[in-house]
């Protein structure tokens, strides 16, 4: 086995884990803010995981990710009462977000810039991955993430541009692309909810939005995100949609999804696009 597939192996592996890790965590904010002002007894969360049906102490073959749902059929080994579809899904879905990630990072060459800006993505990734299980879950979008999403891509932003400066030379682009990019995502969000009155899409899709706009920096890869989001969302949910006609729609994870594969096949659209325009 060579060095690439090695290292993408690993990051499936840990992707994994830190979908596990994640979902558990807004697993345990969504049951902070469902327990509050309820009468009724629940299991006391700790530092170890616990069934939150039972309170049962999960063992650490208990924690295996993806391995041990199956082995338990997304079951608690001790109530029996399912665990939940989203526990697999992020864990799945995380593990290739990180392979897809890490596909991205040439072992052969690595520029100065190159390495900056898989690590700085990468930290962006992890923040914006736990948002969109959170939003999974509970259909919200906590502020605090938020902002820490949005910081790290303002930091992305701003590093990319110190580092493309000094070894280029300034170039204007380097601000007015990245403020396009979040005109594109967070603006049209933004729009749609004032219009709408949060109907169509919550108060945090456009902060989101924004986050994912500065970490892409290009306004085309913002719309190819847009694009790949809406086009998800509406497959995904379309017949939940036609069900129950008050069904609403949690672009969060969409969003992150599209995110995730315009920036991995980000040369892959540039060609595209360019053999469309000659």
């Amino acid at each position: 086995m060579d060095m690439k597939a090695l290292f993408l192996m690993l990051m499936f592996i840990l992707g994994a884990c830190f979908g596990s890790f994640l979902c558990c965590q807004a697993r345990r904010m969504e049951y902070k803010e469902a327990k509050k002002g309820k009468k009724k007894k629940a299991p006391k969360l700790n530092k170890r995981s616990v069934c939150l049906k039972c309170g049962y102490k999960l063992k650490w073959y208990d924690n295996i990710p993806i391995v041990s749902w199956l082995l338990l059929k997304g079951k608690c080994r001790e109530c029996k009462e399912k665990i939940g579809i989203a526990e697999i899904l992020a864990e799945v879905l995380t593990g290739l977000a990180f392979l897809m990630l890490g596909t991205t990072l040439d072992m052969d060459w690595m520029s100065v810039r190159g390495t900056v800006d898989f690590i700085l993505t990468f930290v962006f990734l992890i923040s914006v991955v736990f948002l969109a299980i959170y939003d999974g879950i509970s259909g919200k979008l906590p502020l605090v993430w938020l902002i820490v999403a949005i910081v790290i891509g303002a930091i992305k932003v701003i590093t990319t541009n110190i580092i493309v400066a000094m070894m280029d030379g300034f170039d204007p682009s380097l601000i007015y692309m990245p403020i396009a990019a979040v005109a594109i995502l967070g603006g049209v969000y933004l729009i749609l909810y004032i219009v709408s009155k949060g109907r169509w899409v919550g108060d945090g899709d456009w902060l989101l939005g924004t986050a994912i706009g500065l970490a892409l920096m290009e306004p085309w890869l913002a719309l190819i995100t847009l694009f790949i989001a809406n086009v998800l969302a509406c497959a995904v949910m379309a017949p939940v949609v036609k069900k129950t006609k008050n069904a609403k729609i949690y672009f969060g994870p969409f969003m992150v999804i599209g995110f995730v594969i315009a920036y991995t096949f980000s040369e892959f659209f540039f060609y595209a696009l360019s053999g469309f325009y000659m």
